[in-house]
């Protein structure tokens, strides 16, 4: 469990804010035909930043029932309180949720021994299996390998999603955690190369827009054919970049939008949409990949 290509799925709203549960719906059929192995609710990239406790919850619960069982389902319940993070978990212990992925407190920038702290109060709460998120990028604190190994002896730890972008990380840890710990890339960029040097999968934004591709990589990956992994990935690299040139989720918002995936490309405040010429640019590359139809007036 928990291996292979996770989507870090959207939340999609309408153009009055209200989260669009018949397009939530739409997405992750589109996941579940496009051969995604699991989802990611309420994420960084689903905005839980901005969802109030009863919209997350709720966002969360109607993704587990959407999916029927089909693929797992991982909920987000990170936050940079302790005890709003353990409320978050046991809300939602009950809904059917496969996993948990909980981020390194942000703003706080805590210690070392204060993520231990968090973290094995968070796994105490429940009995549902834990994913670590280590983020640094957006959280500033930065969650070392010998602080994993440490969580990692908890029963109910079972991986992490690094999202440092760098590799040596991921061959620092692997020998620190146990064998059936799961490693998973939080970095569209340098996830194929994540991969090839032994990690189980991917939590991916890319995965929003090219599903099949991500999962196709993921599949290459586990069989040992990893240049054909580089294969693929190299075909759509440019989306790994694309989709970073403003805040995420705003740019996978956007194009889901364009492929008339969604119905609006609203975001919560403080998001706002795209530039044009970020739109333009991400534009052009769903053009080139044959996701929308060309526009015939170039």
């Amino acid at each position: 469990m928990f291996k292979g290509s996770y989507v870090a799925l959207i939340t999609p709203m309408d153009d009055q804010g209200r989260i669009d549960y018949s397009a939530l719906e739409r997405l992750i059929q589109f996941h579940i035909e496009s051969g995604t192995h699991g989802i990611v609710a309420a994420g960084t990239t689903g905005e839980s930043a901005t969802l109030p406790f009863e919209e997350h919850i709720e966002v969360v619960k109607q993704t587990v029932a959407m999916t029927g069982g089909t693929v797992p389902v991982i909920a987000g319940s990170g936050a940079n309180s302790t005890a709003e993070a353990i409320y978050l978990s046991e809300q939602m212990a009950t809904l059917g949720v496969d996993g948990f992925l909980s981020v390194v407190p942000y703003y706080n920038k805590p210690q070392q021994a204060g993520m231990i702290a968090h973290f094995n109060a968070i796994a105490d709460a429940t009995d549902i299996p834990l994913i670590l998120y280590n983020v640094p990028g957006r959280t500033v604190a930065d969650m070392l390998p010998a602080t994993v190994a440490e969580l990692a002896h908890h029963k109910n730890i079972v991986g992490l999603k690094d999202a440092t972008g760098d590799i040596n990380r991921l061959k620092q840890t692997q020998p620190l955690v146990p064998e059936d710990f799961v490693l998973l890339s939080g970095d569209d960029a340098t996830s194929c190369e994540f991969l090839c040097e032994g990690g189980h999968g991917v939590i991916s934004v890319t995965a929003n827009i090219l599903p099949a591709t991500i999962a196709a990589i993921c599949n290459a990956a586990k069989q040992g054919d990893f240049a054909q992994c580089k294969v693929l990935d190299e075909q759509i690299h440019a989306f790994h970049h694309a989709l970073f040139i403003e805040p995420n989720p705003v740019m996978p918002k956007w194009a889901l939008y364009k492929m008339g995936k969604i119905m609006s490309a609203n975001l919560r405040l403080p998001l706002v949409l795209p530039e044009l010429k970020s739109k333009k640019q991400i534009e052009a590359l769903l053009e080139e990949h044959a996701l929308v139809a060309r526009n015939k007036g170039q």
